[in-house]
Order: C-alpha cells, then structure tokens, then sequence
C-alpha cells in the first residue's frame, strides 16, 4: 500500500479539517478556507469535500496541499506525521492521534495562518527576484530585488520547518513569527501590496 492510499484511508476530511483547527457544525459544513467564507459553504463526507461556493474540491490530501500551499506528495507525508502513521505499519496498528494538549487546536489555527503568510511572501519574493533584477552591470539595484535575494532562503526554511519539523519545533516557530506582531505585520503589508497592485492594474487598463 502506497503512503498516498495508506493516509486516505486512515484519515478521513472531517478528521484533517478538524485537527487543523477549522470548525465544523452538525451538517458537516466549514467555512471553506479557500476563500473569505462568512458562513459555511463546504461540505465534508469522509473521503472529499466540495465547496459550493468557490468550487473547491478533492481529498484529504488534496485539502492539506491546497491548505498549507505543498506538493501532493508533501501533504500526505504532513499528515502522516501529524498523525502517526508510519508506512510500514497495516492501518489497523497505526496509534490514533495523540489526546489534544491545551491551546493546541488555537496553535493549529495560527500554524496555518503562519504557513500562509510565509508562502505569499515567497511566491512575492521569488517574483521580486525575477521582476526587479539588473538588466546590465550598471543599474542601480532595487530595493525589492535586494529584500529578495537577502530573504528568499531565509523564508523557505521556515516554510519547511512548519511543514516537516516535530511539533515541539513548530510551537516554537509559531510564536517566534507572532512575537512583537511580526506575521501580522508581514500579513498587513502583503494585503496592502496586493491592494496597490490591483489599483495600478486598474489605472493601466483605462
């Protein structure tokens, strides 16, 4: 059985949802995390879900790729972990999750908020790195392409910290980012960068 079969079968949507801290009521629905859902619009069953309003869907691991921005091969190896399952083990030894520690459903909650953050902030670093880039030895370095070449390594490693480190790590992580309201500043400025963005467009187009 491959790592891919093994989480499916093993973790059923409503379990991943759950553990990483989205709320669902009695009609297995969530407010989808896919897009600004003021009242739940996805609908959970045991091997999928599908958001009537955006649209999304697929599996669990599907879920985790889209949730925490991985590869399908990432994903299912993050909630192998997360969960305990070890490959070479049948499912029915695999332990089930560890009993919930106090506040970690909350830690679980600012852990994906944290891993979103830190991917948008990539994925504009690395469009920084390419846009902004010296044309000819001469040129006057900008400030994006500095910011990028100084923080874009630094930023994918934590990145892969949250994904792949123990939990222990990734307590330590996330209240390192949330000290002195840095990922809330990082949050705030990507906002107001994509909101400058969307206004520049908009004069370009008329």
């Amino acid at each position: 059985m491959t790592l891919f079969e093994l989480v499916k079968q093993t973790v059923s949507v409503r379990d991943a949802v759950e553990y990483y801290g989205l709320q669902v009521n009695r009609s297995r629905m969530c407010r989808c995390p896919f897009h600004d859902d003021l009242h739940p619009s996805m609908k959970l069953n045991q091997a999928c879900f599908y958001c009537f309003s955006c649209g999304a869907t697929g599996n669990v691991i599907d879920l985790v790729a889209r949730l925490f921005g991985l590869r399908s091969y990432e994903a299912a190896w993050k909630l192998a972990q997360d969960f305990g399952i070890e490959p070479d083990k049948p499912p029915a030894a695999i332990a089930l999750p560890k009993p919930e520690r106090p506040l970690l459903k909350a830690y679980r909650q600012e852990e994906v908020r944290c891993l979103r953050v830190l991917w948008d902030y990539l994925h504009l670093l690395e469009s920084w790195k390419v846009q902004y880039a010296p044309k000819t030895p001469e040129d006057a370095l900008d400030d994006k392409f500095v910011e990028a070449c100084q923080m874009l390594d630094y930023v994918e490693f934590l990145a892969d910290l949250l994904i792949a480190a123990d939990l222990e790590q990734r307590l330590k992580i996330v209240d390192r980012l949330n000290q002195d309201g840095l990922i809330a500043g990082l949050e705030a400025r990507l906002k107001r960068l994509k909101k400058e963005e969307a206004t520049h467009e908009k004069e370009t187009a008329a």
